[in-house]
Order: structure tokens, then sequence, then C-alpha cells
């Protein structure tokens, strides 16, 4: 069974599909090119993300207590997804 944000997934993409075979065929074009800035910006963020260096410098003890909190967190299920907090925040 899909989850809720697999559903939401999919339903997007097949509303972008309808909205771009509806697109009038003057802006055809700058749709196109719009949707290319979109899919290098999401692809320059995962070069940046790959191109950062390891490092072997250790974590300060707060700073470990603190990720181990929110891995607590996450396992227990007290997290917030983005959506959930645009629509919290009116965004």
């Amino acid at each position: 069974m899909d989850s809720p944000t697999t559903k939401t997934q999919t339903d997007d993409r097949e509303r972008l599909v309808r909205l771009a075979r509806g697109v009038p065929e003057a802006e055809v074009r700058a749709a196109a090119r719009y949707l290319e800035y979109l899919t290098d910006r999401a692809d320059s963020y995962a070069r940046f993300l790959l191109s950062v260096p390891e490092t072997d410098r250790r974590l300060s003890e707060k700073c470990e207590r603190r990720l181990e909190q929110a891995w607590d967190d996450v396992e227990a299920g007290r997290v917030h997804g983005s959506e959930e907090v645009k629509r919290e925040l009116g965004l």
C-alpha cells in the first residue's frame, strides 16, 4: 500500500503531466526551460553535497548528544514533515 506521501507525489506528478499537456504552444519553450531550471537546481545541490570533503574531525560531545536525541525523536515518531510545517505556517 502506498504511503500518503507517495500518493501525494504520484498525484502531483500526474497533475504536472496534465498541466504540461495544456501549456499553450507559445509558452512550451518557457515551460521547458523552467522545468530544466528546477531539475538543474536539484542536481546542483546533489553535486554540492557530494563535493564536500570528508573529515575525520570529531563532533563535540554536545553535538553528538543532540544528534542522538534527534535520532531518538525520529524513531519515536516525534517529527513533522515539511508539508505539515508549511501548512501550519500558512506557506
